[in-house]
This record gives C-alpha cells, sequence and structure tokens, in this order.
C-alpha cells in the first residue's frame, strides 16, 4: 500500500506539475458534490481544519476554486470549482485514465474484473480500525 501510495503521489506531479495529489483530490470532491464547504471536506477526508485551509487557500490562489455564498444561509460560504479549476481537473483525468489503461492493457480481462471487484470491495470498507486490515 506504500508503494502504491508513493507511485499515486509521484505520477500527480506528472500529470500535471502545480497540483498535487491532495489538491487533484480536492478538486474531485468537489465537482463531485457540486460544492460545498472546507469543514465538509476536512470532515470527509478525516483531516484537520488547518491542513484544508492551507490547501484551499493555494487553490484560490491559482483560481481552480471560488467562495460562493449559500443560497439558503449567507453567513455560509461554499468552495466551488472555477472554470479554469473543471479544466485543469478533466485534463488531470483524462491522463490518469490514459496512464491506467496503459497499465493495465496487457491484463487478462478475468484479472481486470477480480481487481475491479477488489478496488470496489476496498474502497466499500468503513471498518473500525486498521486492526481488521491485519491478517489473523
Amino acid at each position: 500500500m506504500t508503494a502504491f501510495a508513493r507511485r499515486a503521489r509521484a505520477s500527480a506531479g506528472r500529470m500535471h506539475p502545480e497540483l498535487s495529489l491532495v489538491s487533484y483530490t480536492l478538486l474531485g470532491h468537489l465537482e463531485e458534490s457540486g460544492g460545498c464547504r472546507a469543514t465538509d471536506l476536512a470532515a470527509h477526508y478525516a483531516l484537520d481544519k488547518s491542513t484544508v485551509s492551507r490547501q484551499v487557500a493555494a487553490l484560490e490562489r491559482t483560481e481552480l476554486i471560488e467562495r460562493r455564498l449559500a443560497p439558503e444561509d449567507h453567513r455560509v460560504q461554499v468552495l466551488h470549482l472555477t472554470d479554469a479549476g473543471r479544466n485543469i481537473l478533466a485534463q488531470v483525468t483524462e491522463s490518469r485514465r490514459t496512464a491506467l489503461r496503459e497499465r493495465l492493457a496487457d491484463w487478462p480481462t478475468e484479472d481486470l474484473e477480480r481487481f475491479a471487484t477488489y478496488l470496489v470491495r476496498y474502497n466499500g470498507w468503513t471498518g473500525a480500525g486498521a486492526e481488521a486490515l491485519r491478517p489473523s
């Protein structure tokens, strides 16, 4: 898993030099959710609010996201992708898909199906702790 995470971070830098894996992930969540508060991002990813705040500030400086007042409560600021944010996210997503297709091109269909099943299972896991990941 460590090698997988390192490879993901390294590939993110190659896809777009100004967009870290964390930034890419946050942009993706904002696109999927249609916008959300910074506190929602922190809760969703189990990150400290200060960590998210720094990432959000960097994304705002590069004009990839913007704050808008929530229509139902003007005291709340909701983060949204800008057009530039949507464009860069689409570019990086396509680059990542192309790289993944190339990496898996020689895999037999049965292996791809099994791999996809395992990824869905892994991503859907909501266990209570890391101990559950250790073999018994």
